[in-house]
């Protein structure tokens, strides 16, 4: 018998998912952002439930030659370009759109021969400060380009850093018009927190309606928001947003056990029982990608680390170990959870409920982004729906 436990993923969220940001995204067509390995669910797994999207945007050769090989026709961006000069002849081969946001890579695309002329996205570094050119450096960048006969078609783009937070995206986005101010070509500005913040207000979100024309823009670039996790948690939730979990991490308890108070769980025993009560040994650890710096003492002020029992709200007691972690039964009888039981430890429960990876990340002080990534290649994943 296989280890009872298992990752599901939700083909049916994940096509939900996409529709709704089709709606805040309005007219642009969309990417569908497969970084990652589809942040940690599996590009091949995801593919037939995100073949509505108009582009598939990912980091490197190899994800892209997955995309190809699954058979996919349209278009497919290169995030951060290439690496190398001769990653070009890839991007010929495959027929690629690739990023361009620094000088080399113009250097190199001028060197680079071949029959078909390629489509780059050109990166303003609008404030974030990571990749793009600088505002002064962006006009001759694109002059450059428009002069190549390797480029067909050039697409403007940028990238928000507080789309998620108080300081939005306004400042960027004068940046941004400033510098590409009667430049010819499409526009692609806005990752899930500035789509869905500021996006079209008849896409569900109150908030948009103050900002739709700030992100007004020919293509979107949505990642966390497809795989089921809010990107501003937890001042909006997945429930606010219309969003469904694409992945359930889900185990079985293994064996019970019945403390007296004094008594203690796990390693450094930091949890200590205070009065006498029931745990579940459940077959999950950190060796299966789940967070080991989880609150875990039942301190009062400490965060409480949720877990779903049989669909029921629980919490991790005691510190996560590789293999196996604890959690509190003490609201249910034997008849209603024990050896054999379904603990979900973020997702969708057998019987519905929902406990949003971005809950288990906020306690555990990460964000849902790294769960979904960090999931083991030991456990079993399986698509639902």
């Amino acid at each position: 018998m296989p280890r009872p436990i298992e990752a599901l993923v939700h083909t049916q969220a994940l096509a939900g998912n996409l529709q709704r940001l089709r709606l805040a995204a309005g007219d642009a067509r969309v990417w569908a952002v497969v970084k990652a390995d589809a942040y940690g669910h599996g590009i091949e797994r995801v593919y037939p439930a995100l073949m509505g999207a108009d582009g598939f945007a990912l980091l490197d050769l190899a994800e892209a030659e997955r995309v190809r090989a699954l058979g996919w026709r349209g278009p497919v961006l290169l995030l951060e370009g290439v690496f190398e000069p001769r990653d070009l002849e890839t991007c010929s081969r495959l027929r690629l759109w690739h990023t361009i946001h620094r000088e080399e890579q113009i250097d190199w695309l001028a060197a680079h021969k071949t029959r078909d002329a390629h489509t780059v996205v050109l990166k303003l570094n609008s404030g974030m400060n990571r990749l793009g050119l600088q505002p002064r450096a962006f006009r001759q960048a694109w002059t450059r380009l428009d002069a190549l006969a390797q480029v067909e078609a050039i697409v403007l783009a940028t990238h928000f850093s507080d789309a998620d937070g108080p300081r939005g995206i306004a400042h960027q986005m004068e940046v941004f018009a400033e510098a590409t101010r009667d430049l010819p070509g499409e526009r692609s500005v806005a990752n899930s927190a500035a789509l869905l913040r500021h996006g079209r207000a008849d896409g569900g979100a109150a908030e948009a309606a103050a900002g739709a024309d700030q992100v007004r823009s020919d293509w979107v670039r949505p990642g966390i928001a497809v795989y089921g996790s809010s990107p501003d948690h937890p001042e909006h939730t997945i429930a606010h947003w219309g969003l469904l979990p694409a992945m359930s991490l889900r185990a079985r308890i293994l064996a019970t056990q019945s403390l007296a108070p004094g008594d203690t769980v796990g390693y450094g025993s930091r949890f200590t029982a205070r009065e006498p009560l029931r745990i579940g040994v459940v077959a999950c650890g950190y060796a299966d990608g789940y967070p080991r710096g989880a609150p875990c003492s039942g301190l009062p002020g400490e965060p409480v680390t949720p877990v779903l029992v049989n669909g029921r709200r629980s919490r991790l007691l005691g510190r996560v170990s590789m293999d196996m972690l604890t959690v509190d039964l003490s609201g249910f009888s034997a008849d209603e959870a024990g050896v054999g039981s379904e603990v979900t430890l973020w997702g969708r429960a057998g019987d519905g409920s929902v406990l949003a990876i971005d809950e288990v990340a906020q306690a555990a002080g990460t964000i849902g982004y790294e769960l979904m990534c960090a999931l083991a290649r030991r456990v079993t994943v399986r698509c639902v729906d």
